[in-house]
Parts: C-alpha cells; sequence; structure tokens
C-alpha cells in the first residue's frame, strides 16, 4: 500500500496484483494480449481501481522520449567497477539517442541532494545497484521505470532486474580451492546490507556442507583496504586450530587487504594461505602475487541494464538470463598444506 499522503505508483499497483511492475504497464498501456494472461490482466485493473491509481502523464510522456535522460544510481565505492557499468550503459544509451547521468549515493551519510529540481520532470528511467537502493526514495527515482542491477529478481522494485551470476562464481572459485585440498576456509565478508553479498555467503556455506571435513568461519569488514588487513588480522591471529588454509573474500580490495594482514602475521601467499577475490579489478594483478579472482563484466553487466531499460520503456519485457562470470586463476592459491 502507498504511504499516507502519498499518490499511488504503479510499483503499489504490481505489489498488490502480486505481479510485476512491467507486467503493469503492459496491461495499463493496454500492450498486455500475448504476453500475460486475461485473468493477470483482470487482477492489475482491479488492483489499479482499488488503490485509485492513475498514471501520471508527465511520466507517461517521458517513455514517450521526451528527455531521453537516465539516471545511473550507484555506491559510492573506491573501485572502477561502476566505471565499467557506466561506461556499457553509456554506450548502449548512445546508439538510441540517450544519455547517461551518473549519480553516486554516498557511502555512511545517507543519499544525495536530488541531482534535479524534480528527478520525475527530468528523466526517462532510472538504473540502479540495489547497494544504493536507499536513495531511490529521496529522488523519487522509484516513481520511474525502474531497472535494478544486482538485485533479488524476487524481491525487486523495479520493473527488471540484470545480475551477474554470482552464485556462480562463488561455486568455481570454491570448488577451485577444494581442488587444491583446502578444507578450512575464512570468509571475508563485506560488511554491506545487499543481496549480492548474501548471495556469496549462502553459495559457499552450501557447498562446503557438500564436502565431509570441511570448516568455515566467517569474518566481516568494510569494503576497504585498511578495514580489511585489520578484520582478516583479527581473523587468522585468533583463529582455533585447524588454522584456515585459504581466504574467501567477496571482493577484491578485501583480498589486497588479506595480503597485508597475511604478511603482517609472517603467512607467505601461496605457501601458507591462498587467497581469492572477486570483480577482477586492476588491483588483482597489481598485488604480488597476483590474485586468482572471479571476472565480473562491468561494461556487459551496464549495457545489459540499459537495453532491459529500453525494453521498459517500449513496453516489451526484458529478456531474462544471468551474465555469466569466469574464474581467473593466478598465482595466489596453491595446494594446501597441513593445517597447524
Amino acid at each position: 500500500m502507498p504511504r499516507a499522503g502519498t499518490r499511488p505508483t504503479s510499483r503499489d499497483v504490481a505489489r498488490a496484483a502480486g505481479v510485476s511492475q512491467a507486467a503493469v504497464s503492459l496491461v495499463l498501456g493496454d500492450k498486455w494480449r500475448g504476453r500475460v494472461s486475461e485473468t493477470t490482466a483482470e487482477r492489475v485493473r482491479e488492483a489499479a481501481r482499488s488503490l485509485g491509481y492513475r498514471p501520471n502523464l508527465a511520466a507517461r510522456n517521458l517513455r514517450l522520449g521526451r528527455t531521453r535522460t537516465v539516471l545511473l544510481v550507484v555506491p559510492a565505492l573506491t573501485t572502477e567497477f561502476f566505471a565499467g557499468v557506466y561506461t556499457g550503459a553509456a554506450r548502449v544509451a548512445s546508439r538510441h539517442g540517450f544519455g547517461v547521468v551518473l549519480y553516486p549515493s554516498p557511502e555512511g551519510i545517507g543519499p544525495a541532494r536530488d541531482p534535479f529540481a524534480s528527478a520525475q520532470a527530468a528523466l526517462d528511467g532510472v538504473i540502479a545497484s540495489s547497494m544504493a537502493a536507499e536513495a531511490l526514495t529521496a529522488i523519487r527515482g522509484d516513481q520511474l521505470p525502474l531497472v535494478m542491477l544486482d538485485s533479488d529478481p524476487d524481491g525487486s522494485v523495479g520493473a527488471a532486474t540484470v545480475n551477474l551470476d554470482i552464485a556462480d562464481g562463488v561455486r568455481q572459485v570454491t570448488d577451485h580451492l577444494l581442488a587444491l585440498g583446502h578444507r578450512h576456509f575464512l570468509h571475508l565478508a563485506a560488511d554491506v546490507a545487499s543481496w549480492t553479498f548474501e548471495v556469496r555467503a549462502r553459495e559457499l556455506a552450501a557447498r562446503l556442507r557438500e564436502v565431509p571435513d570441511t570448516s568455515l568461519r566467517t569474518a566481516r569488514a568494510p569494503i576497504s583496504i585498511k578495514g580489511a588487513q585489520a578484520s582478516a588480522e583479527a581473523a587468522l591471529a585468533g583463529a582455533p586450530a585447524p588454522r584456515p588454509t585459504a581466504v574467501i573474500c567477496d571482493d577484491d580490495q578485501l583480498a589486497a587487504g588479506t595480503y597485508k594482514a597475511a604478511r603482517r602475521l609472517g603467512l607467505r601467499i601461496p605457501e601458507e594461505l591462498s587467497v581469492t577475490g572477486l570483480d577482477d579489478l586492476a588491483l588483482a594483478t597489481a598485488i604480488d602475487p597476483e590474485l586468482t579472482t572471479v571476472r565480473l563484466d562491468a561494461e556487459l553487466f551496464g549495457e545489459r541494464g540499459m537495453q532491459a531499460l529500453l525494453a521498459v520503456l517500449e513496453g516489451r519485457v526484458p529478456p531474462g538470463g544471468d551474465i555469466q562470470v569466469e574464474l581467473v586463476v593466478r598465482g595466489s592459491t596453491a595446494p594446501a598444506r597441513s593445517p597447524h
């Protein structure tokens, strides 16, 4: 239900009818035939009537492409990953006569000010990372056509979701380490409340439950090299026997911090401690030994996000399927030694 005093949105109709925003757009735009069932269409219409929903004429004009501007909302994290997402989104947008405005949501200080006097009056739609989703309400971006990146497809607030196959990436990393004989693991987890990091933790635990005589400890760290160093050092120094022989990090910055922690503790990588990351940032080949990590194609991620938003704006159902990821094996992993 909409908050008291606020105008019902298409997201409210979608929730009431138990369908996606894309389905609401198709039904209320009279483009549903052959795409959703008559029963579903009637359920959407009834939900709209009961909520008193009226399509926003300004938003309808925007969907016709009058401003041809899209907002990309990302977390203010200090990596080049989201720069790649922007590059990919802007590349596709330019082919269709759209521009992309990058809107970083500063970490730790709440959402930044609305970059426009009225976001709804200046934008065709929004692409947002789930890690920056809190900024959407502040800029009223959740009332525009919205595509979510790295978001739970079953609980997304967007009309569409685009995801990397992070679960498969975690399985690839874990299987690589298991094949090297590792059985005792430390998961250095990003201290960020986000679906994508929940997937990492869930998949890692599930995979290790399938293998006898494995152990898994978890330590949380902010996404920074300094924060990761402190968390990894405390976890490794205080770990009861058997000590972890491999550290699986939620991203490459956490892995770099783990390198510094290992050096402080006198542990050699990879002879005494294997370390893995996830992202394949430039950092991965700047550290020594070079990092075994999972390559995420940030530019393709941005391209797919923009393609999905264009589909939503045109009343089409975006194509599904997660983006494949790839394990890149380098010098930071080696066969396990007997823990001590």
